[in-house]
């Protein structure tokens, strides 16, 4: 059982070298454990500090690409370094590195593929009122639109099973956390919150600007994957609302037809007309859409295959420099 510790980094030269130290060099019920950064375009050394502390593996992306293409690059390079449970930490040491073992055992024990530190949000002192108040109101929605329990929706302190990061999609620029949740539960994947503890903080957050920047981020990416994942039932909800509010000035014109003897109100009649012809549009863009969808899905299998195909050519590649290929991944169809 090999386990990998990604550290996602963008300029950490000097707290990395705190985070590596702290990372556990064996774990009960693991094998192996090696350390991967993901260097997002640091122009202050940090790949080579990231080597000088230890790290077994660094990955260089080509340029600053953001927070959500260093995790699924890390993703990547973990499947194909044959892990077969990638713990994502950050870089700014803001986890106790000890609760990893609380990560991993949920997997271990074979009840979940996705494991998420929670941080208590709701009391953590190092976040502000209003900070406490926006984490437990997002987490909330992504409850609601996931059909899971998210008490911490927006910790990256987490573990993914082999097979879990293998269906592993990032589509946003702004961070995994949201989406890759909300890909849980639409896919029904287990996923389980175990309580974690975190450090003093060694400096502002970096993906949340302000709130403003946070709120506009957070939101979009809620509503772009709900929309994907579940596409019918978003515009059945909008259609149908049109619907409705068509119907309200067509009854109002019904009425004042009968009252007065058809005279008059025909800006109701319009207004009506209007919002029900869109409410009909709109329901069929969601056929459409849900159409879509299932091609989407198609395609999700096909990177889940291409994927596993790519792991076992690598394999075979160093299976025939003369490097021990992983024996858990078959030779046969992916």
């Amino acid at each position: 059982m090999k386990l990998i510790i990604q550290i996602p980094c963008h300029n950490e030269a000097q707290v990395l070298p705190v985070t590596v130290q702290a990372l556990p060099h064996s774990l009960p019920g693991i094998d192996q454990v090696e350390y991967l950064v993901i260097d997002d375009g640091s122009t202050d050394g940090t790949p080579a500090v990231a080597r000088q502390a230890g790290v077994h593996h660094v990955v260089s992306l080509p340029g600053h690409l953001g927070l959500a293409a260093a995790f699924m690059a890390g993703l990547d390079a973990g499947l194909k370094l044959g892990a077969d449970i990638i713990v994502n930490t950050d870089a700014d040491n803001q986890y106790q590195a000890e609760d990893i073992q609380r990560l991993v055992e949920p997997i271990l024990a074979g009840r979940a593929q996705i494991v998420v530190g929670d941080r208590g949000v709701a009391t953590l002192a190092a976040f502000s009122p209003v900070k406490r108040l926006l984490q437990r109101l997002g987490s909330w929605v992504v409850a609601q639109i996931s059909g899971m329990s998210v008490p911490d929706a927006t910790s990256g302190f987490r573990a993914i099973a082999r097979e879990a990061a293998l269906r592993t999609m990032v589509l946003n620029e702004y961070s995994y956390t949201l989406e890759t949740l909300i890909q849980a539960g639409a896919r029904h994947t287990p996923v389980e919150y175990v309580a974690i503890r975190t450090n003093p903080q060694t400096r502002p957050s970096r993906l949340m600007r302000n709130i403003p920047h946070y709120l506009a981020n957070s939101s979009t990416t809620i509503v772009r994957a709900y929309t994907m994942y579940r596409p019918l039932r978003v515009f059945t909800t909008l259609g149908l609302l049109m619907l409705f509010l068509g119907l309200l000035p067509g009854l109002r014109f019904l009425y004042y037809w009968i009252v007065d003897d058809g005279m008059g109100h025909i800006q109701s009649l319009l207004l009506s007309a209007i919002l029900l012809i869109v409410g009909f549009q709109v329901l069929l863009i969601g056929l459409v859409a849900d159409l879509i969808g299932f091609n989407r899905k198609i395609l999700e299998e096909v990177l889940y295959r291409l994927r596993r195909t790519e792991i076992r050519l690598e394999q075979d590649r160093q299976a025939g420099q003369g490097q021990p290929a992983d024996p858990r991944q078959p030779h046969g169809a992916p």
